[in-house]
C-alpha cells in the first residue's frame, strides 16, 4: 500500500491524487463486500480484506487530520492578519467572518469536506464487510445444520 499520507503531508498539492486513489480503490473494495462463489474461499480472504480496507481508512483518517491541521493554521494566519493590520478596530467576531470569507481558507474547507465524505464512504465499507462476516458465519451454521444446497447468486 502506498502511504498518502507522507506524500500529502510533504507535499499538500499531492491531495488531488490521493483523492483519486481513495476513490478508484473504493470501487473494488465494493466489489469486495458481495457474497459470490465460494463460501470457504470468501470467508478465508475476508480478514485479509478487512485489514487492508481498515488500513486504508486509518490512512485516510491521518490525511483528514492532517488537512484540519492545516485549516486551523491558515485560519489562524489569517485571523490575525486581521486582527493586527486592519485600517480599523475589528471585533473578533467580525474578523472571523473576513477569515471564513478568504479563498485560501474556503479552498482548504471544501478539500477537508471531501476528504470528509470519502471518509465517510470508506467507513460503509467497513460496515459492508462487517455485514458480510455476519451473513457468512450464519449461512455456515445453516448449512452446519444441513441446509447444504443454499446458493447465493
Amino acid at each position: 500500500m502506498s502511504t498518502w499520507y507522507n506524500k500529502v503531508v510533504g507535499d499538500l498539492g499531492s491531495i488531488v491524487d490521493s483523492i483519486t486513489y481513495f476513490e478508484n480503490e473504493l470501487q473494488d473494495a465494493r466489489y469486495e463486500c458481495r457474497i459470490k462463489g465460494s463460501l470457504e474461499k470468501s470467508s478465508s480472504a475476508l480478514p485479509g480484506i478487512t485489514e487492508y480496507r481498515f488500513n486504508q481508512l486509518q490512512e485516510i483518517e491521518a490525511i483528514l487530520e492532517h488537512l484540519n491541521i492545516e485549516l486551523r493554521k491558515v485560519r489562524s494566519v489569517t485571523f490575525r492578519k486581521y486582527l493586527e493590520s486592519y485600517n480599523r478596530q475589528l471585533s473578533s467576531r467580525d474578523a472571523e467572518k473576513f477569515v471564513d470569507s478568504e479563498q485560501d481558507v474556503i479552498d482548504l474547507t471544501h478539500l477537508t469536506n471531501q476528504f470528509s465524505l470519502l471518509r465517510n464512504q470508506y467507513l460503509g465499507i467497513m460496515k459492508g464487510l462487517d455485514t458480510k462476516q455476519w451473513q457468512i458465519g450464519h449461512i455456515t451454521r445453516l448449512r452446519t445444520a444441513g441446509m447444504e444446497d443454499i446458493v447465493i447468486e
